[in-house]
Order: structure tokens, then sequence, then C-alpha cells
């Protein structure tokens, strides 16, 4: 599956339905006229529910419920210091790409993707992590076996340092013991307000 270059417009799906998501989508770009340098959106059951960007410098709830959502009064903070953190990283991260790709100047975009969806009837669930460079594919995580799919030459590098390191069993451990438990609980918080209303401004 290719990963594209923006993010497509988030549609309101039904906080009834049995399948949940929550999916996290960051985007860093070189030389792109009139888009931020970073930006990072989270969505809930394709709800848009957190945006940050590179001009503004600040996290924010795209949704009313969610700003009432934290127990911690600082989270809007810590949120906001991560995506600043992941912002520079992207930043190292496309400088790598470009070295990697022998390439000098001009438009570039990275893209990484990653999320869980759970099934609130059955309980079943399921994760995914993607990293995207310049709208292609560059390295995925196949949960099963835990096993780095690298389908750029570009890539390989990263693939062997991942399994070395146990990155397929962090992201595992990410999706089983955090993003499931957050998506359970964003299900309660949400289910009456995404039912009655759409995004806020």
């Amino acid at each position: 599956m290719k990963i594209l270059c923006f993010l497509v417009l988030l549609g309101l799906h039904s906080a009834a339905a049995v399948q949940h998501s929550l999916e996290y989508y960051y985007t860093g770009s070189s030389q792109v006229p009139n888009f931020p340098e970073f930006v990072a959106v989270r969505t809930f059951d394709g709800v848009q529910v957190e945006h940050y960007d590179s001009n503004t410098m600040k996290a924010v709830p795209k949704q009313d419920w969610v700003d009432e959502f934290p127990e911690d009064l600082q989270y809007w903070v810590k949120v906001t210091e991560s995506h600043r953190d992941n912002q520079q990283l992207f930043k190292v991260n496309l400088e790598t790409l470009r070295e990697r790709f022998n390439q000098t100047g001009g438009v570039h975009i990275v893209q990484e993707m990653y999320g869980c969806e759970w099934d609130n009837e059955t309980g079943d669930f399921n994760g995914f992590y993607q990293y995207g460079y310049d709208g292609e594919d560059f390295i995925s995580l196949d949960l099963k076996t835990l096993t780095w799919i690298a389908p750029k030459q570009q890539a390989v590098i990263t693939k062997q340092k991942w399994e070395r390191t146990g990155q397929g069993e962090r992201w595992k451990n990410d999706i089983i013991q955090t993003w499931v438990n957050w998506l359970k609980e964003y299900v309660n918080y949400g289910r009456s307000s995404l039912m009655r209303t759409g995004r806020i401004t």
C-alpha cells in the first residue's frame, strides 16, 4: 500500500461501530511551499482528535471531549514537548534519507503512520507501523513475525538495525500495553460526543 504524500480528509464514523481505531500520522517535509515542515495528527475512528505543526509549535485537541479526556493537567504540555522532539528527529531522518538516496535539495517528504484497531465485541486487536519517503513505502512492521519489510534497498540498513535492537517487539508491546488501552478509553469518553457532534475548528 502506497503512503499518501498528504493526509486525506478525515470523515466522521459512528462511535457505535464494533471496530475502533486509533492512528497517528507524522509528516516531515523540506521545501514544500505553504506547508509546515512538521505535522502530527492523531485520529480516533477516522476523526481528527489532535493536531500539531511546526508553525504553531503547539499540540491542540480537535474535539471538545478530547480536551476533557486527560486527567493529567500537564497532558497537552507533555504532548507538545513530545511533538517538538519528534520534529527535530524528523529533520535528522529527512537528512539521513536524502543522503541514502543520494539527493541534495528539492522537495522531500517523510511520513510515519502507526496505530491499532480493536473490536469491542470480540476483543480482537491489530496494529500497524509504516514509514514512507517521497510517497512510497520505506519500511513497515509485520506484527505477526515481528520482522521489518524493506521494499527499498536504502531501507535495508534500517531493517537490520531495528531487528537487531528489537524494535518490532517494542512496537508490539506499545500496541498491546498502551494503544489498545487508550483506544478503549477513547471509546468510553468519545462515544456520545462523536455521535452528536462533528469537528471543532
